[in-house]
């Protein structure tokens, strides 16, 4: 989005092409743009809030989303661990299965399959007769590591738009993996370790559950771990993972290593126990922009991620048989304008999201010895977090 258009958090952006009424609020609506946040104001209550609130419905655990301050929060079962991780153990915690309901001042609430990361959920609400669905962030295919997202009909859509172009078309999981294992083989083969830099909550544990573990052993950063072991406890399926001073890893072994790292251990102390031959690539959907790849000074880069692609976007609104749609982050005036198009009512909610690049790096909170402390920039302006 051209950032003298962007609008400002709790703002809306209306449509150029769809119906004359397109981007006007109505009476009554489910959910509407505050400063603090997506409100419900029959419900009381935010989704994902960005400012301290009473009463907070998290989608999922990335940092852009699940923020620190709120009174109560209600989430996925599966997200419990990660919350508590992120937020604190003391946080008033309500937790729900996928499909569950309750009841709260009149207003149905239940959390269904988005197929991002561990316990993320879309929130359905009813009321009066009328049904709303917030996505959240949200991808289609199945990765094996949380369930798969699931399409629940609805009034009105409040969908992401993080990839909303149609540039943005990932390859399968089958074609991704041999890809990358391919890369991982020939760099052993060649006495090289292999560094794969990738968010440490959701992306890290989705290329430990799919890459062939027979061709090496597979370390993991110590911001990746305990996010792992978050994984491994919910009953995912991770291959072993050592730490890189394991006694058992001599220097043959860490040469035909696999590394998962997030972005911020690139170009740190921690790196050099690796030899100074390694390889290393970055797992990402803007690594499908060559100036991306270009900037990130990675000798590959993997077009891979958590977020739904161009054809998934349409796919996910279509399922949903909404008439009216809510864009809440990334290229949000560009899908406003197409759905519009579609003939579809369609308006942007101005955010706060996007930043889970840096959600990534902090979700696990600790670093391993000798690593640089921090996050990890995006690229550049036009490369919000994935």
């Amino acid at each position: 989005m051209d950032s003298a258009n962007a609008p400002r958090a709790g703002e809306t952006v209306q449509t150029t092409g769809g119906r004359a009424d397109a981007g006007a609020p109505a009476a009554g609506d489910l959910v509407v743009a505050r400063p603090e946040g997506l409100y419900c104001p029959p419900g009381d209550f935010y989704i994902d809030p960005w400012r301290p609130v009473d009463r907070a419905v998290i989608t999922h655990g990335h940092s852009d989303h699940a923020r620190v301050g709120h009174a109560h929060y209600l989430a996925q079962h599966d997200s419990a661990a990660i919350l508590r991780r992120r937020l604190g153990d003391d946080i008033t915690l309500q937790t729900l299965a996928y499909g569950e309901a309750i009841v709260h001042h009149g207003v149905r609430l239940s959390l269904h399959p988005a197929g991002h990361v561990l316990g993320s959920a879309q929130v359905r609400l009813e009321h009066g007769g009328r049904v709303w669905v917030a996505s959240g962030d949200y991808k289609l295919e199945a990765d094996g590591t949380n369930a798969p997202f699931e399409p629940v009909r609805c009034d009105t859509f409040i969908t992401e738009s993080t990839f909303g172009l149609p540039i943005y078309r990932w390859p399968s999981q089958p074609a991704l993996f041999a890809e990358i294992n391919d890369w991982w083989r020939r760099n052993a083969e060649a006495g090289r370790a292999s560094v794969l830099y990738a968010y440490a909550l959701g992306k890290a544990q989705r290329l430990l559950h799919g890459v062939d573990a027979s061709i090496g052993p597979i370390v993991a950063h110590g911001a990746v771990e305990p996010l792992n072991a978050v994984y491994r406890a919910a009953g995912v399926r991770l291959p072993p993972t050592f730490n890189a001073g394991d006694p058992a890893l001599d220097k043959a072994a860490l040469s035909r290593a696999l590394v998962i790292a997030p972005p911020s251990a690139a170009s740190s102390p921690w790196l050099k126990r690796f030899g100074p031959d390694l390889a290393d690539a970055f797992a990402s959907g803007w690594m499908q922009l060559r100036g991306t790849r270009r900037r990130r000074g990675v000798d590959r880069g993997f077009v891979v991620s958590d977020h739904a692609d161009w054809p998934g976007l349409m796919a996910a609104i279509r399922g949903t048989g909404a008439e009216r749609v809510f864009v809440t982050h990334g290229s949000v005036a560009t899908m406003v304008r197409w759905l519009g198009e579609q003939g579809l009512r369609a308006q942007g909610f101005a955010t706060e999201y996007g930043d889970e690049e840096a959600a990534g790096d902090t979700a696990a909170g600790d670093t391993a010895p000798g690593d640089a402390a921090g996050g990890d920039a995006p690229a550049s302006p036009s490369e919000p977090a994935q």
